[in-house]
């Protein structure tokens, strides 16, 4: 009896070493499985995430698309190819000043705090009128927006009107929010709404905050640009008049004080 006993003890525990080897086996191979499945999911999230990087880098970008906009929206109070050309001041006015500038040019900022006051005087009055050229070239030094972002928002206060145009572009020059020229900060819809804020018909102007944060003139101000482009016109600011540049007396630059710009535009409306 006990050595029988013991035999089916024996058969009994191997059949119960057998049963768990077979229990273990199927174990492994279903957490091989849900590894291996796992896996698969791991590597098809990679190759998915490095498709939609890639489709990401290859899409273009806001401003190249602006570039290559078909249909363009130009601002009221704009004529021309595209509504590139801009023309502000009573149209009984016999001469036209044509002003090149770029939004984050310092010299430009330097020439309208001391004579832009001046020159939007003699507007008024009916001296002359505005043909104003808008330029990005300083965006392409350090690969920046600011430039084209800025005249996009001028293309929306323009909308609004060629008053709040001037005040709005004499506030961006104005010293209290032209930045350095290594600082883009004209780059951001914010701080241009904020600086429009400071100007009585664009504060608080749902229409016009709209209209920089969807880039509603994002293509306009691209063509633009490329219109300062043809007029070979080399730096800003620049002046000129009846194709002659306006510029201070025994120099070739711009009038930079409003003694030299009196003096320069009283000739030149002799001229």
């Amino acid at each position: 009896m006990s050595n029988r006993n013991s035999q089916a003890n024996k058969s009994a525990a191997r059949e119960r070493l057998r049963v768990e080897r077979e229990r273990q086996v199927k174990k492994d191979k279903a957490r091989k499985q849900v590894v291996v499945a796992v896996s698969v999911v791991g590597v098809l999230a990679v190759v998915g995430a490095i498709a939609f990087g890639v489709a990401q880098l290859n899409k273009p970008s806001a401003w190249e698309a602006a570039a290559d906009a078909k249909n363009v929206t130009a601002p009221k109070n704009t004529s021309g190819d595209d509504g590139t050309t801009v023309v502000i001041g009573e149209s009984s006015a016999k001469k036209t000043l044509e002003l090149y500038e770029d939004s984050r040019c310092p010299i430009c900022a330097t020439f309208e705090q001391s004579v832009g006051e001046t020159i939007a005087k003699d507007v008024e009055a009916g001296k002359y009128k505005i043909k104003y050229v808008g330029a990005t070239f300083i965006d392409n030094t350090d690969n920046g927006e600011g430039s084209k972002n800025a005249l996009s928002a001028l293309g929306a206060a323009l909308d609004v009107s060629p008053e709040a145009f001037l005040d709005y572009k004499a506030a961006l020059y104005s010293a209290k929010y032209h930045p350095q020229e290594s600082e883009d900060k004209f780059a951001k819809d914010d701080y241009l709404v904020e600086v429009a804020d400071s100007v009585d018909a664009l504060k608080g102007n749902a229409a016009f905050k709209k209209d920089v944060e969807d880039g509603t003139y994002d293509a306009w101000a691209v063509n633009m640009s490329k219109a300062f482009d043809k007029s070979g016109v080399q730096g800003t600011p620049t002046l000129k008049m009846d194709g002659k540049k306006v510029t201070a007396e025994g120099s070739e630059n711009a009038p930079m004080t409003e003694a030299e710009y009196t003096a320069a535009i009283t000739k030149a409306l002799k001229g």
